[in-house]
């Protein structure tokens, strides 16, 4: 893992000074907004897949820069606009966008992230020489996956607000939109961004980052339910607090007996929970082992990532791959 951190540490370094170098503008106060989540902390692994997918198929890392900015451009725009909904005060350790610079100027940031991607698409990769017709494709993708990943949002937002409790299925669509999307296109990205952009290696590509998105949102959600709070930042239980309905609370309702289940839901979205609620409902869900069912769901996914990319040699890209999916499905924070 060593070696892993030591690449991405690498890759986050120059795709952090080439999107500084698109975000400089005026009025600063807008750019700077703009630029806060890109400098603080987060694990840039769907820019690192980016890198990875393209020199797989002997691409130059500085010809996957652009669409390694643009896709975390993306994400960053999305980071901002989950905030605002959420009412979010913290991210990373600091605060969020809307609580320093306003709602405002914390709106137009994420306007000018999600514009600014498709400029750095469209211009950046014609002065690093790409076709035109290659440059199109780049777009029309990073554009479908936009889309999916709003409707994903909005899946969210519906659930949230209802009182009905979604199935697994509902909820795993739900996820694939929101947070896989993203990760499916930055492999795509990347391996349009090298010399060999067959149908064939984007379709694997693809695949696998949407295995390992689906992988990652799945370990997010255990996370967010017995992560420990001197990792997260978070109180135990946060997400049982806050009423969200993810994966290891649907897998436990569905799996809990009238007693569990009148434990979990004493705590489930009532923020005002005192901590020994909190603390019944947690134990609870570990009782049922649901953390165990959540990571060899996470782990399942991560041997489909796998299988779409074993006929591939072994090159130090794949590997850095297949590193970065072991990474996110073992992880605790």
């Amino acid at each position: 893992m060593d070696n892993l951190k030591n690449d991405l540490n690498d890759v986050i370094s120059r795709v952090r000074k080439f999107t500084s170098s698109v975000l400089e503008g005026q009025p600063i106060r807008l750019y700077a907004a703009a630029s806060t989540y890109l400098t603080s902390g987060g694990k840039k692994l769907r820019p690192f897949m980016v890198i990875k997918s393209c020199e797989m198929f002997a691409g130059k890392e500085e010809k996957a820069l652009p669409a390694a900015a643009a896709v975390e451009l993306i994400h960053n725009f999305s980071l901002i606009h989950d905030d605002i909904m959420d009412n979010d005060d913290m991210r990373h350790g600091i605060s969020t966008v809307h609580k320093e610079y306003g709602l405002p100027i914390a709106l137009i940031a994420g306007d000018i992230l999600f514009s600014k991607a498709f400029q750095v698409l469209s211009v950046h990769n014609k002065k690093m020489g790409h076709d035109d017709v290659v440059i199109a494709e780049m777009n029309r993708i990073l554009a479908t996956a936009c889309v999916h990943v709003c409707e994903g949002q909005g899946l969210d937002i519906q659930m949230a607000s209802s009182n009905k409790i979604p199935t697994i299925e509902e909820y795993l669509d739900m996820i694939q939109k929101k947070t896989a999307s993203l990760f499916e296109v930055s492999c795509a990205l990347g391996v349009l961004s090298s010399p060999e952009p067959l149908v064939d290696n984007v379709d694997n590509l693809s695949k696998f980052g949407r295995f390992t998105g689906i992988a990652f949102q799945l370990i997010d959600d255990l996370i967010g339910v017995t992560g420990d709070p001197k990792l997260t930042g978070k109180a135990v239980g946060n997400d049982i607090r806050e009423g969200k309905k993810t994966y290891p609370i649907l897998l436990a309702l569905s799996n809990a007996d009238t007693n569990k289940r009148k434990k979990i839901m004493r705590a489930f979205g009532s923020k005002g929970a005192n901590r020994d609620y909190v603390e019944d409902a947690v134990y609870a869900i570990s009782s049922l082992k649901i953390e165990e069912e959540v990571r060899r769901s996470a782990h399942d996914n991560m041997m489909k990532a796998f299988e779409s990319i074993k006929s591939y040699d072994e090159t130090n890209a794949k590997n850095a791959l297949v590193s970065s999916a072991k990474f996110i499905v073992e992880r605790s924070l």
